[in-house]
């Protein structure tokens, strides 16, 4: 199996995707250390500031020596060079908010996981030519579950799986399942910044486990 279906699997497995940025690397480590030891194996950082390759290319180093189960993306990837670098850095797979054909191109040539986000059916079907086999649905609070259960049948078999604001609740998250999505984007609402600000690491844990427990649950 490659790597592109081993991430798909783990994703499926894990049931939710959390995701984050935090500007300075030792922090976003420890932040990755805390779900890991929680029992998160995939794992999105997302492009949201200037430090964020540096802090990609320092995260992931440390992760294959300590975190040796962990896949670890990049979000928020918008261009073809933004995409080269993180491929460079070592991401095992690639998110965008946004359908762009260079990073398709990127992504396709590298034989990776390529995550763009679609917020239409137009763009859904766009994203397929691009052999899109994971589609974030973005902004989620915006659509709502109610709109996957409404195109899912038009796309069989495609792979959803919706970001933004999703909450750390069991009606919620049982909510989107039954709507028919794969896993769930855990951004915010799991990784606050009041918890990145005051490294709040055994708090992170605990939400984590819950996190996990609730999505198991929700599946």
């Amino acid at each position: 199996m490659n790597k592109k279906n081993k991430v798909v699997d783990a994703i499926l497995s894990q049931g939710m995707l959390p995701l984050f940025f935090y500007e300075d690397a030792e922090v976003s480590l420890e932040v990755i250390r805390s779900m890991y030891n929680a029992g998160v194996r995939v794992l999105e950082y997302t492009n949201r500031g200037p430090e964020a390759l540096r802090n990609f290319y320092s995260i992931k180093q440390s992760a294959e020596k300590d975190m040796p189960e962990l896949y670890l993306g990049i979000g928020t990837i918008k261009t073809g060079l933004e995409a080269e670098a993180f491929v460079d850095a070592g991401a095992d797979f690639i998110v965008s908010p946004i359908i762009d054909s260079e990073v398709a191109l990127v992504t396709n040539n590298y034989d990776m996981l390529w995550i763009p986000g679609c917020m239409t059916p137009t763009e859904i079907h766009i994203a397929q030519q691009y052999n899109a086999k994971l589609i974030k649905i973005f902004p989620a609070n915006i659509l709502g579950p109610a709109f996957i259960s409404s195109i899912r049948e038009l796309f069989p078999g495609q792979l959803f799986i919706p970001t933004g604001g999703v909450e750390v609740e069991a009606a919620n998250i049982a909510e989107w399942f039954r709507s028919g999505v794969c896993a769930v984007g855990m951004g915010s609402k799991l990784i606050s910044r009041n918890v990145l600000d005051k490294r709040l690491y055994h708090q992170l844990y605990n939400d984590t486990l819950k996190a996990l427990e609730l999505v198991q649950l929700s599946k």
